[in-house]
């Protein structure tokens, strides 16, 4: 069963850490483009940062600088280090995964549009004092 799995989600104050793990089962991601994505209460589910199968890597401007994409294929698992949280990234996080070659070029929002894509159940985000 094709499956992917996301875990490190919490509770944790401004300013703090937390890694997120996207862990593959049922294929491997040696030539998947995977994407973090979120979504909070009333709004629509947006891109956070995405890898494609070559390494390239894009983030959204509002975590630039502070989130992490990095990818473990030997661990079939993808990784999102997110630091210097702030409440705004209070969120369901989810991970997706297409099998496909994309550009990093709006690659959120073409791995996004695939219809073919693999979501994760989703892992919750909570930054608050």
């Amino acid at each position: 069963q094709v499956q992917l799995v996301e875990s490190g989600g919490g509770l944790v104050q401004p300013g703090g850490s937390l890694r997120l793990s996207c862990a593959a089962s049922g294929f491997t991601l040696d030539y998947y483009a995977i994407g973090w994505f979120r979504q909070a209460p009333g709004k629509e589910r947006e891109g956070v940062s995405c890898i494609n199968d070559n390494d390239g890597k894009t983030y959204a401007d509002s975590v630039k600088g502070r989130f992490t994409i990095s990818r473990d294929n030997a661990k079939n698992t993808v990784y999102l280090q997110m630091n210097s949280l702030e409440p705004e990234d209070t969120a369901v996080y989810y991970c997706g995964a297409v099998h496909d070659a994309l550009s990093v070029q709006a690659m959120c929002e073409q791995l996004r549009d695939i219809s073919t894509i693999v979501w994760g159940q989703g892992t919750q985000v909570t930054v608050s004092s």
